[in-house]
């Protein structure tokens, strides 16, 4: 490049820029502490106060609070007052980091990068090898992927999910036979199991762990209606016998996500219905400028959902597939009436509709 091409007040720019980006991925990590730790919600709940006040509340280290209260201050999250030593957690930023702000509570996702860092050096050598990793290099993400799903399950599935399907809370109502697709933990199957006694619900996963913890939760709840099965979604192919089945943010993880497709149209009844949660994306990146969440979501994907695939040999979708490509999918594997809706208040997903 010719040096007098050189554009200094575009490279102070992105010198700036470069700060921002340290500064935030360290801060998301002190977020994620903040968030793991309850200081959130602690400080969410008391009048000004100093960090011996703020530790004794949460129970804490009052050297590492301290501390953390530093990065929080200077990274504008929390205001400090000086002459009084003292802290606060201002409402309109409390309502994005704490447990009681449900489908609004961003901290949670500040987990992924402490997440996604444990498996950096991994990720590196498939930069140069190709390759994968398999789930059992995330032993925490299941674990956090329920904690982030259930906000918004718990707010939204049965009282404006479900129902974007017309007719269908009556027809639940009366009874329909249901199966969840990867249903890791299991509180979507057991929040429609409560909410619709008189239909059957069952949820399938590989995961063992996850299958486990959705039966103690069902029992917890006395449910009776809903079921577990460790089963690979490739295998639940049983001809024509589900009403409706869901898969909340699974399909693109899948080794063979084509293939588990045209399993589920087989295994729906006729005019059965399937919903499809996936991210809210694009297939080409350029629409995907704009997306407040992109550069974290490509960052998971490279790092988690990607890579999960490519380790069994399979098509590596990842988790920005993009709509364009989730329709072409789901037309090809036979479905039709495709539609892609939003609920408001959610801005990580889409929700396909599809008819077999």
């Amino acid at each position: 490049m010719d040096i007098l091409d050189y554009d200094n007040s575009r490279a102070e720019a992105f010198a700036s820029k470069m700060f921002q980006f340290l500064n935030g991925g360290m801060l998301s990590l002190m977020i994620s502490i903040g968030y793991k730790t309850g200081l959130f919600d602690a400080i969410s709940q008391l009048k000004p106060s100093t960090s011996e006040e703020i530790s004794q509340a949460a129970g804490l280290n009052e050297r590492y609070v301290r501390e953390w209260l530093g990065a929080m201050v200077t990274g504008n999250v929390i205001e400090y007052d000086p002459s009084t030593e003292k802290y606060i957690l201002p409402q309109e930023h409390s309502t994005f980091l704490t447990r009681k702000s449900g489908i609004n509570n961003l901290a949670v996702l500040a987990q992924y990068v402490s997440l996604m860092g444990n498996v950096e050096d991994k990720i590196v050598e498939c930069f140069r090898n190709g390759g994968g990793l398999p789930y059992s290099e995330y032993p925490k993400f299941q674990q956090l992927q329920a904690e982030e799903t259930a906000r918004i399950f718990d707010s939204k599935l049965t009282n404006q999910i479900l129902p974007l399907i017309p007719g269908i809370i009556n027809k639940l109502n009366n009874g329909l036979e249901v199966l969840d697709i990867g249903c890791g933990r299991g509180h979507a199957i057991n929040l429609m199991g409560k909410a619709f006694p008189k239909s059957k619900f069952t949820g399938c996963d590989i995961s063992s762990e996850g299958i486990s913890s959705a039966k103690e939760e069902a029992k917890n709840l006395g449910l009776t209606n809903v079921q577990f099965e460790i089963k690979d979604a490739l295998l639940i192919e049983e001809l024509g016998k589900f009403d409706l089945i869901t898969a909340f943010d699974t399909i693109h993880d899948q080794t063979q996500p084509t293939k588990v497709l045209k399993a589920i149209n087989v295994s729906l009844k006729n005019d059965g219905f399937f919903l499809m949660q996936d991210i809210a994306a694009s297939s080409k990146v350029e629409k995907n400028i704009d997306s407040p969440l992109a550069p974290a979501l490509y960052t998971i994907s490279t790092m988690h959902c990607m890579t999960v695939s490519l380790a069994f040999g399979g098509e590596g979708l990842g988790t920005m597939w993009g709509k364009e490509l989730a329709v072409k999918k789901l037309d090809e594997a036979g479905f039709k009436d495709i539609e892609v809706k939003n609920i408001e208040g959610d801005i990580m997903n889409y929700y396909y509709l599809s008819r077999k």
